[in-house]
Parts: C-alpha cells; sequence; structure tokens
C-alpha cells in the first residue's frame, strides 16, 4: 500500500538555494543533504492507505480552500531523535496555518488520524545528522506556494505527486 501525505512545495529558486543550505548543514553536521526536488512542507502525515483511504483523502482536499503561500523560512536546527536538519520560519504565514488546519479538519471529519502534537512548519533539509544542528539565523529563503499535493512515498525514496490542488 502506498505511503501518502500532503505537502506544499516551494518555488525552484528557492528549492535550490535551501538544497545549497542543506548541504551546508549535512556538512557541519554529518548525514545527507535532501535535493532540491524533494524538499517540502508536510501538512498531512497520512500513512499508508488503500484505495478506499486514498478516496477519502482526495475528497477531503478538494474540499479545502486557501490562500498562496508567502513566508520567509529564516532559522535552522534540528530535531535529534529524528536526525534531520531543517530550515523553518520565525512565524509561520497565517495561509499556512489555515490550509493546514482546513486540511487537518476534513481529514478527521473522514476519521483519518493524525498527528496529536501542534503543526510545526518546516522543510527537512538534511537527513541522518550525527550531530545536533544549533538553532540559529540564516540568510532569508522566500518560500511561496501556489498550491498543495497529495504525494505518494515510493519504495525507493522517490515522491510522486498524486494530485494537486491550486491556492488563490
Amino acid at each position: 500500500m502506498p505511503r501518502l501525505f500532503f505537502a506544499v512545495w516551494p518555488e525552484p529558486a528557492a528549492a535550490r538555494e535551501l538544497e545549497r543550505v542543506g548541504q551546508e548543514l549535512a556538512r557541519l553536521a554529518g548525514g545527507t543533504p535532501v535535493p532540491a526536488d524533494k524538499i517540502h512542507i508536510t501538512l498531512a502525515f497520512l500513512g499508508s492507505l488503500g484505495l478506499d483511504g486514498v478516496g477519502a483523502a482526495v475528497l477531503a482536499a478538494a474540499r479545502v480552500k486557501g490562500a498562496a503561500i508567502r513566508m520567509d523560512l529564516v532559522r535552522v536546527g534540528s530535531f535529534r531523535r529524528a536526525r534531520v536538519g531543517w530550515a523553518a520560519p520565525s512565524r509561520p504565514s497565517a495561509e499556512l496555518l489555515a490550509l493546514q488546519a482546513a486540511l487537518a479538519g476534513e481529514l478527521r471529519l473522514r476519521t483519518f488520524r493524525l498527528e496529536d502534537r501542534e503543526f510545526n512548519p518546516h522543510a527537512t533539509l538534511a537527513r541522518k545528522v550525527a550531530k545536533a544542528i544549533p538553532a540559529g539565523p540564516i540568510e532569508t529563503v522566500e518560500w511561496r506556494s501556489r498550491a498543495f499535493t497529495l504525494v505518494e512515498s515510493t519504495g525507493d525514496g522517490r515522491y510522486e505527486v498524486r494530485e494537486s490542488w491550486g491556492l488563490r
């Protein structure tokens, strides 16, 4: 069964800049940088779903309306237990928070079980880091998203967009 999640993706120039930051984080802390085409912010992780679950996720997303996302990623750090380095905004955009909340609400109406923890928007830039990355500033990277997507994580490490919904 496919493993699925909802995400927003940056524009290509921002993805390339974040890839460069990820390479630097991996160099400093050990680990593997995330390639530009995989850099995203996860809105909701769904896990493995059968065809009915995929259909319910698509129906939930189709009911969500949101505004285009504009925010600046200005800091980096790491999650020690997950062994990832990340970049994040100092304050998430209202549009991103509203999109994530609306999507989570629609998914819960369809009995999806989502993580209980508070939404913590970040873009993973390095995986399997060997040591902690101290939280600190980076040169601002402008994040813009005009759509959100349902993504399948394939067994060979690729991401395939299953469906996309525009943001106005």
